[in-house]
């Protein structure tokens, strides 16, 4: 008996219309305690690539890391600031840190 194995996205899409439409009535096709029952505990290489799946993503790790805050700016200024960190292809965080660098800079 053929062992079914998983395929690669590219693999999937080199397939004709036809057989990836089969292939996914097959899945859809499938209840869940049948999934189940076809389940095996994860090695340990798999293991690991799981455990790198779940950690968090987000902001890369910059220093001592980051820490979240709550600001309040007026409302024009905030859209004014925006605009320009838009223009610059910046992020409204990257805009800030910037700013105060630049300023802190100054003012030492």
């Amino acid at each position: 008996m053929k062992k079914n194995r998983p395929y690669d996205r590219d693999q999937f899409m080199a397939f004709s219309e036809a057989q990836r439409r089969r292939i996914v009535a097959q899945l859809e096709a499938e209840t869940p305690q049948r999934r189940l029952a076809r389940s095996r505990p994860l090695n340990a290489a798999e293991r690991k690539r799981w455990r790198r799946f779940q950690q968090k993503l987000g902001r890369p790790r910059v220093g001592r890391g980051s820490q979240a805050i709550s600001l309040t700016i007026e409302k024009g200024l905030l859209d004014q600031a925006d605009a320009f960190a838009k223009r610059r292809g910046l992020s409204r965080s990257q805009l800030v840190a910037e700013s105060l660098r630049d300023k802190m800079g100054r003012a030492a």
